[in-house]
């Protein structure tokens, strides 16, 4: 997909200068800002680009409140509690794991030797707090992938090595907890699981998670080509799991997710909405999302990849759902595979106005 990335990044420096202008026929062409027929996102309510929240994918007000709380006073108990009131089973304690560990992660980046001092306290005042224990590991992951040595090198298996025992660790403080287990999803890639050990993995992740979205996503990464599977295997690893997905389940958003990893480096933005196989991805994605609990925490994670695809297939309209749906918060694919997920939101976000507004379009028409 790299070749999407440096045509979005032509898109991008672009619209420093200019913005879409609504054209004939759907066409898209760039204006002056300042020009009567720029599509302007500002008109329709939508957060400036540097008010786009790239740490979360959807709104989590508790999450949120919780890490203001541990990153200004320097105390763990905010987070300690916020997980203790987090339900083991679903998707949002995995997230908020998730989400303390890559801010203390990123904190340690920024000031190393003393950053994330409030995780550290955590660790030893309450050692045998399983959410402690869960943040650890999930920490220690994060830590390996930015690694100064890089995938694959002796400071990243190091790292996974210990993030493996610390999994194993906070396993053992909350039986039958699945994120232990599908933290080390992470590490079984970054550690090359052979497919029997990973198969044994993931038996243990369906024994405690059978229908956890996140678990899904990060099993398809090992089965991706560029990791220790191939399309196919990862094809059919998604179409399986869509295919045995529950009645109002994410999991039938998965396909969509295996298009996405395993996309042709030479597919170009044109193009690539067009085909059959994207095409019934898309509508998997699309029935997924109307059959899923509002609540469901997984379901901006959805949102997020449909609007990528939608505007690259000029399906403007239902882009513009997605974006009345998840603008504000930009934190999830394929916006964070980029080095600047605000920016990239963003010009999507514009051609989703600007394609919508070339066919009749205006904030008059956009529902609410």
């Amino acid at each position: 997909m790299q070749i999407f990335w440096v045509l979005m990044g032509l898109a991008l420096a672009a619209a420093m200068i200019f913005s879409f202008k609504r054209a004939r026929r759907g066409g898209l062409t760039l204006v002056s800002p300042s020009s009567p027929d720029a599509a302007d996102p500002a008109d329709y309510g939508f957060a400036r680009e540097e008010e786009l929240d790239v740490r979360v994918p959807g709104p989590d007000h508790d999450l949120m409140d919780a890490l203001e709380n541990v990153q200004r006073t320097g105390h763990w108990r905010a987070a300690s509690a916020l997980l203790a009131a987090t339900p083991k089973d679903g998707e949002r304690r995995w997230q908020r794991v998730q989400a303390f560990g890559g801010a203390a992660a990123l904190d340690l980046a920024q000031r190393p030797g003393e950053g994330a001092q409030w995780l550290k306290a955590w660790r030893l005042e309450a050692e045998k707090d399983a959410g402690g224990a869960q943040v650890h590991a999930e920490l220690l992951v994060q830590q390996a992938w930015r690694s100064s040595g890089g995938v694959g090198s002796q400071d990243h298996r190091i790292i996974l090595e210990e993030a493996r025992e610390a999994c194993r660790k906070a396993s053992l403080l909350a039986p039958g907890d699945p994120v232990p287990v599908i933290t080390e999803l992470a590490i079984a890639r970054g550690l090359g699981y052979s497919e029997a050990e990973f198969d044994a993995l993931w038996a243990r992740v369906i024994d405690v998670a059978p229908a956890h979205m996140g678990a899904h996503l990060a099993a398809l990464h090992y089965w991706c080509e560029k990791w220790h599977g191939s399309r196919e295997k990862a094809d059919a690893f998604a179409q399986t799991a869509a295919a045995r997905a529950p009645q109002g389940s994410l999991l039938a958003a998965l396909p969509l997710f295996s298009v996405y990893e395993n996309m042709p480096d030479t597919v170009l933005v044109s193009d690539f909405g067009k085909t059959a196989v994207v095409s019934r991805a898309l509508e998997g994605a699309l029935y997924a999302v109307h059959q899923a609990r509002p609540d469901d925490p997984m379901l901006a994670h959805v949102r997020h990849l449909l609007l990528w695809f939608l505007v690259g297939a000029g399906r403007w309209a239902e882009a513009m759902e997605q974006v009345r749906h998840v603008d504000g918060c930009v934190g999830a694919l394929p916006w964070s595979a980029s080095e600047e997920p605000a920016a990239a939101y963003a010009v999507a976000r514009a051609m989703a106005v600007a394609g919508y507004e070339a066919n009749g379009g205006s904030p008059a028409t956009l529902p609410h």
